[in-house]
Protein backbone atom coordinates (compact mmCIF):
# COMPACT_ATOMS: atom_id res chain seq x y z
CA UNK A 1 0.00 0.00 0.00
CA UNK A 2 1.40 3.39 -1.02
CA UNK A 3 0.63 6.93 0.11
CA UNK A 4 0.72 10.35 -0.94
CA UNK A 5 2.14 13.12 0.90
CA UNK A 6 2.95 16.94 -0.29
CA UNK A 7 4.96 20.04 0.04
CA UNK A 8 6.44 23.27 -0.93
CA UNK A 9 9.16 24.56 0.15
CA UNK A 10 10.64 27.23 -2.16
CA UNK A 11 12.64 26.44 -5.50
CA UNK A 12 10.76 23.21 -6.39
CA UNK A 13 13.45 21.91 -8.42
CA UNK A 14 15.44 21.53 -5.35
CA UNK A 15 12.85 20.54 -2.78
CA UNK A 16 12.38 17.27 -5.45
CA UNK A 17 15.98 16.30 -5.63
CA UNK A 18 15.92 16.28 -1.89
CA UNK A 19 13.13 13.96 -1.51
CA UNK A 20 14.71 12.02 -4.26
CA UNK A 21 17.35 11.04 -2.45
CA UNK A 22 14.75 8.94 0.33
CA UNK A 23 14.13 6.68 -2.86
CA UNK A 24 14.76 2.81 -1.91
CA UNK A 25 14.10 4.01 1.69
CA UNK A 26 10.37 3.95 1.80
CA UNK A 27 10.18 7.50 -0.93
CA UNK A 28 9.04 5.35 -3.90
CA UNK A 29 8.36 8.76 -6.55
CA UNK A 30 8.09 12.26 -6.71
CA UNK A 31 6.27 14.52 -8.77
CA UNK A 32 6.79 17.91 -9.02
CA UNK A 33 3.61 21.02 -9.59
CA UNK A 34 0.91 23.26 -8.17
CA UNK A 35 -1.71 23.32 -5.95
CA UNK A 36 -2.81 25.10 -3.09
CA UNK A 37 -4.35 28.52 -5.82
CA UNK A 38 -7.34 29.30 -7.74
CA UNK A 39 -6.34 28.69 -11.61
CA UNK A 40 -6.85 25.95 -13.05
CA UNK A 41 -4.63 24.08 -14.90
CA UNK A 42 -1.77 26.46 -14.32
CA UNK A 43 1.59 26.70 -16.31
CA UNK A 44 4.93 27.12 -14.87
CA UNK A 45 4.53 30.58 -16.01
CA UNK A 46 1.42 31.59 -14.74
CA UNK A 47 2.98 30.29 -11.33
CA UNK A 48 5.73 32.77 -11.39
CA UNK A 49 3.75 35.58 -11.85
CA UNK A 50 2.66 35.06 -8.21
CA UNK A 51 -1.09 35.50 -8.59
CA UNK A 52 -2.58 32.17 -9.65
CA UNK A 53 -2.80 31.15 -5.23
CA UNK A 54 -0.35 28.04 -6.18
CA UNK A 55 2.61 26.85 -4.65
CA UNK A 56 5.45 25.12 -6.75
CA UNK A 57 5.09 21.74 -4.55
CA UNK A 58 6.14 17.96 -4.84
CA UNK A 59 3.68 15.50 -4.17
CA UNK A 60 5.97 11.98 -2.63
CA UNK A 61 4.59 8.98 -3.02
CA UNK A 62 5.95 6.99 -0.68
CA UNK A 63 5.60 3.46 1.60
CA UNK A 64 4.54 3.52 4.75
CA UNK A 65 5.95 0.44 5.86
CA UNK A 66 9.12 1.60 5.29
CA UNK A 67 8.93 5.22 5.96
CA UNK A 68 6.62 7.23 7.92
CA UNK A 69 4.93 10.23 7.06
CA UNK A 70 6.60 11.65 10.45
CA UNK A 71 10.10 11.14 9.01
CA UNK A 72 9.02 12.84 5.58
CA UNK A 73 7.53 15.99 7.50
CA UNK A 74 11.22 15.86 9.62
CA UNK A 75 12.80 16.02 6.60
CA UNK A 76 10.68 18.48 4.75
CA UNK A 77 12.23 20.85 7.84
CA UNK A 78 15.36 19.79 7.85
CA UNK A 79 15.44 21.19 3.89
CA UNK A 80 14.40 24.30 4.04
CA UNK A 81 13.90 27.51 6.25
CA UNK A 82 10.09 27.23 7.56
CA UNK A 83 10.22 30.83 9.08
CA UNK A 84 11.04 32.52 6.09
CA UNK A 85 7.60 33.95 4.76
CA UNK A 86 6.69 33.59 0.83
CA UNK A 87 9.94 32.37 -0.02
CA UNK A 88 13.17 30.42 0.02
CA UNK A 89 17.05 32.50 0.02
CA UNK A 90 16.28 34.45 -3.28
CA UNK A 91 12.90 32.81 -4.70
CA UNK A 92 10.45 35.26 -3.44
CA UNK A 93 6.81 35.18 -3.66
CA UNK A 94 3.55 33.42 -2.39
CA UNK A 95 4.71 30.47 -5.12
CA UNK A 96 7.58 29.83 -3.08
CA UNK A 97 5.92 29.17 0.50
CA UNK A 98 6.48 26.79 2.64
CA UNK A 99 3.37 24.56 2.87
CA UNK A 100 2.46 20.96 3.91
CA UNK A 101 -0.70 20.19 2.03
CA UNK A 102 -2.23 17.39 3.99
CA UNK A 103 -3.83 13.71 2.47
CA UNK A 104 -5.67 13.43 5.57
CA UNK A 105 -6.80 13.98 9.22
CA UNK A 106 -3.61 11.80 10.55
CA UNK A 107 -1.22 13.64 8.08
CA UNK A 108 -2.49 17.37 9.37
CA UNK A 109 -1.57 16.09 13.55
CA UNK A 110 1.14 14.85 12.41
CA UNK A 111 2.45 18.24 10.91
CA UNK A 112 1.26 20.13 13.38
CA UNK A 113 2.35 18.24 16.46
CA UNK A 114 6.00 18.06 13.98
CA UNK A 115 5.72 21.90 14.13
CA UNK A 116 4.77 22.30 17.03
CA UNK A 117 7.36 20.75 18.78
CA UNK A 118 9.99 22.52 16.65
CA UNK A 119 8.71 25.57 17.41
CA UNK A 120 8.94 25.29 21.13
CA UNK A 121 12.64 23.22 20.75
CA UNK A 122 14.06 26.54 20.28
CA UNK A 123 15.88 25.57 17.02
CA UNK A 124 14.48 28.18 15.17
CA UNK A 125 15.29 32.06 15.92
CA UNK A 126 11.94 33.14 14.53
CA UNK A 127 8.59 31.93 14.55
CA UNK A 128 7.91 28.58 12.19
CA UNK A 129 5.60 30.37 9.39
CA UNK A 130 4.97 27.05 7.18
CA UNK A 131 1.40 26.10 6.60
CA UNK A 132 -0.46 23.32 7.06
CA UNK A 133 -3.95 23.35 4.88
CA UNK A 134 -5.41 20.40 3.32
CA UNK A 135 -4.65 19.40 -0.27
CA UNK A 136 -6.51 20.06 -3.50
CA UNK A 137 -5.93 19.48 -6.87
CA UNK A 138 -2.34 19.15 -7.27
CA UNK A 139 -1.40 19.57 -11.05
CA UNK A 140 1.70 18.05 -12.66
CA UNK A 141 4.26 20.46 -13.86
CA UNK A 142 5.62 20.79 -17.45
CA UNK A 143 7.49 17.53 -18.39
CA UNK A 144 10.91 19.86 -18.72
CA UNK A 145 10.31 20.44 -14.70
CA UNK A 146 10.58 17.03 -13.66
CA UNK A 147 13.62 15.52 -12.31
CA UNK A 148 14.76 18.98 -13.42
CA UNK A 149 18.17 18.47 -11.59
CA UNK A 150 19.00 15.10 -12.81
CA UNK A 151 18.52 16.52 -16.31
CA UNK A 152 20.17 20.10 -16.29
CA UNK A 153 22.59 19.68 -13.40
CA UNK A 154 22.79 22.38 -10.63
CA UNK A 155 21.26 23.06 -7.03
CA UNK A 156 19.37 25.48 -5.02
CA UNK A 157 21.41 28.73 -4.27
CA UNK A 158 20.53 28.55 -0.45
Amino acid sequence: MQAIATFAAGCVWGVEANFRKLIGQGVVDTQVGYTGGHLENPTYRLVCRGDSGHAEAVQVQFDPQQISYDELVHHFFNIHNPTQADGQGPDIGSQYRSAIFFHDEQQSQIAAEIKQALESSGEYDYHIVTEIVAATQFYPAEEYHQRYFDKQGGHCRY
